[in-house]
């Protein structure tokens, strides 16, 4: 085979030999810098004459002595089968040796376990050269290839026959590096997931009114995780808090700003205040937490004695309620800035949240998408929402696949569905509700305590349940009479799972549970209530007054 023949067909060879013919190809911008020499004739295949000593070009070189001083392998392949016409030094450093004229399938084994040989095939047929990177042989070396397509001349078989050299490049120290790399962002991944994970509700409260499911998602493995939550706290008497909420941001750090807030909310909950008020106590802690990160949130309250969800937004998206004819309603306003901003006022809204009816508390990862705005995925979700029957878990998975959302999405999801079930028959029986309007005097405790004894005793419950029901009445309306104002009402409330007793009056001022000295004619009305209740508490009602209730749970 003639090398020197050959080598002018490798690519770039014709362009550096026309450009050496063509001397006014010199950019203009070096001309002045170049400076004559005495043009040297290239050797002909046999000529023995040395080099000059200013070095041979490199079309002076054979093609063999340019490829076997090479560091990296190079094999030339030629014919239907890709027989062997040349290995380099380094090639067979690396591989062995391989013998000329076989047949690469059977004598370069490596060529397979790098999948090589339908690259060359695709080589051939486009006449263009193809790469594969990072490829990894069965000795555990890594390799990026790249298969050129070569016309060859060989004295001893047809000239021009198609060849393809192959070029390997041994990249196992950056594929290990990289490897190294990627295992410990997959580290840091799963410390993320399983820290956002342990400050997720391990098992979500359900309320006795309410039918709850929620679904955490995180983003694919090419995406960080992120600081979305849930939460379902209950209140008491019969109320139920529900939250919604995204930390900006990727990795821990959100993760761990989410666990804070998260915390910081069931706390505030506790005090039983309007959400806006909840809202704007988190605002401020979200600023002293990290002012670098901004949160959104939704915080909605429901009443099952006022048939809606009360709610505010700190930048949140929409609580969607769909009712028991398919409609979806949007709760649009009062929204509010993202936590951490300051300086904003946050107030409630309201949406109807009758019995049949769906409600979804969502974070943007399942309707943001970016090839579309934003609001033509919250409509989407709103007429898969519209669609979507069964029980609240099976909603939550329809809805995620509804909207596209895989193991491999780019960003994390949280979904939170919540059912007002609509009750008939037997299970309508274990939800009564009854109320009396107090209109103060003398007169007012016997009639709450005649009241409450016939209404429990209408709702068959055991005579010790009575008795302790009835004290409980008699107790919290006797507190209202001495420090509240009208106007006053007892309401009694049975569900599946409990008595509740609750009584509102005018005066805003919340009683608290002290300890009476033996000497003391008052002040013992809320520690037998504490005492002989499941739970006790006490909120502020909108407009003004207060609400003070207890809890006793049914037996089984």
């Amino acid at each position: 085979m003639n090398f020197t023949r050959w080598s002018a067909r490798l690519p770039g060879t014709q362009r550096r030999a026309a450009a050496r013919d063509d001397h006014s190809s010199v950019p203009a911008a070096r001309a002045e810098s170049v400076r004559p020499k005495t043009a040297v004739t290239p050797p002909d295949d046999t000529s023995e004459t040395p080099f000059p000593s200013t070095g041979p070009s490199l079309e002076a070189l054979p093609a063999r002595e340019i490829l076997g001083r090479l560091p990296a392998p190079v094999a030339l392949l030629h014919g239907p089968e890709y027989r062997i016409t040349y290995v380099n030094p380094a090639y067979t450093s690396a591989f062995g040796p391989r013998p000329c004229g076989a047949p690469a399938a059977e004598a370069m084994p490596e060529l397979g376990e790098l999948s090589l040989l339908p690259l060359m095939d695709q080589v051939l047929r486009s006449g263009t050269p193809r790469t594969v990177k990072s490829r990894k042989v069965l000795a555990g070396s890594s390799y990026t290839v790249t298969c050129t397509p070569v016309a060859i001349s060989d004295p001893d078989g047809p000239d021009g026959e198609a060849g393809v050299l192959v070029y390997a490049t041994d990249v196992t120290d950056h594929a290990e590096a990289a490897e190294r790399l990627r295992a410990s962002e997959r580290r840091h991944r799963e410390t993320a997931v399983t820290l956002q994970r342990s400050l997720l509700p391990q098992e979500l409260e359900q309320p006795d009114d309410l039918r709850i499911a929620a679904t955490y998602q995180p983003g694919g493995t090419d995406a960080a995780v992120g600081g979305d939550w849930y939460d379902v706290i209950t209140l008491g008497a019969g109320r139920t808090a529900l939250v919604i909420g995204d930390v900006m941001g990727r990795g821990v750090r959100a993760a761990a700003v989410m666990g804070q807030l998260r915390t910081a909310v069931r706390a505030y909950a506790r005090l039983d205040l309007p959400p806006h008020e909840v809202l704007q106590l988190l605002d401020v802690l979200a600023a002293e937490i990290d002012a670098s990160q901004i949160a959104t949130c939704a915080y909605a309250v429901h009443d099952p004695n006022e048939g809606h969800l009360v709610y505010a937004s700190a930048g949140h998206l929409p609580i969607l309620v769909c009712d028991a004819a398919g409609t979806v309603h949007r709760a649009e306003d009062p929204i509010g800035p993202p936590l951490g901003t300051g300086g904003w006022v946050h107030t409630s809204g309201t949406i109807p949240l009758p019995p049949g009816s769906t409600a979804v508390l969502y974070t943007d990862g399942l309707v943001e998408r970016r090839s579309e705005d934003i609001d033509e995925g919250v409509a989407a979700l709103e007429r898969a929402l519209s669609g979507a029957k069964g029980s609240p878990q099976v909603v939550c998975d329809r809805l995620i696949r509804s909207l596209g959302v895989t193991a491999e999405h780019d960003d994390d999801v949280a979904v939170l569905v919540v059912q007002h079930p609509a009750r008939t028959g037997a299970s309508a029986e274990l939800f009564h509700n009854a109320s009396l309007e107090l209109l103060g005097g003398i007169e007012a405790a016997p009639r709450a305590r005649a009241f409450a004894t016939g209404v429990l005793a209408s709702w068959r419950f055991p005579v010790a349940l009575c008795d302790l029901g009835v004290l409980a009445a008699s107790e919290l309306v006797a507190n209202s009479l001495q420090h509240g104002t009208p106007p006053m009402r007892l309401g009694l409330r049975r569900t599946d799972r409990r008595l509740i007793i609750e009584v509102t009056d005018g005066d805003d001022h919340l009683p608290r549970r002290r300890r009476a000295e033996p000497a003391d004619e008052a002040g013992r009305g809320i520690s037998i209530v504490a005492t002989i209740a499941t739970s006790w508490g006490s909120r502020r009602t909108p407009g003004g007054g207060k609400a003070v209730w207890c809890e006793f749970a049914l037996p089984d």
